[in-house]
């Protein structure tokens, strides 16, 4: 079914760019492996071919912001309605969850840049 990349790839950051859980307590710990991204962007690209618009390559660091940002809302608003969509293991899970997406989605935009020099080295001509 037909997507937008921005959210493809964007969950894949979330989940493949952290180098720690998404329910990590020790936010210090929190930080994105910059070699894991350059991973997924150049399999992502190679396996899109000439199928993205420059704009759509150009937002998949956007993408993974999005798509963290949006994830921990989901886990906050599970968690102040009571934990009943997310399964949960213990008292504050989903808190534990929404603190390490947000931590994450902070380094994302500092990183930004970074990020950015990783998509155009391999970006395609569509």
């Amino acid at each position: 079914m037909p997507g937008l990349a921005l959210y493809d790839i964007g969950d894949i950051v979330r989940t493949a760019a952290s180098a720690v859980a998404e329910d990590e307590r020790d936010l210090s710990l929190v930080r994105v492996d910059l070699g894991r991204f350059e991973n997924i962007v150049s399999g992502f690209l190679q396996g899109a071919g000439d199928a993205l618009t420059k704009s759509e390559q150009a937002s998949l660091v956007l993408g993974g912001q999005c798509m963290t940002l949006l994830i921990g809302m989901r886990f906050l608003i599970d968690f102040l309605q009571g934990d009943t969509y997310f399964k949960i293991d213990r008292v504050e899970h989903n808190l534990d969850r929404c603190r390490t997406q947000f931590r994450l989605v902070q380094l994302l935009i500092d990183q930004e840049e970074q990020m950015q020099e990783i998509v155009r080295r391999w970006a395609t001509e569509p």
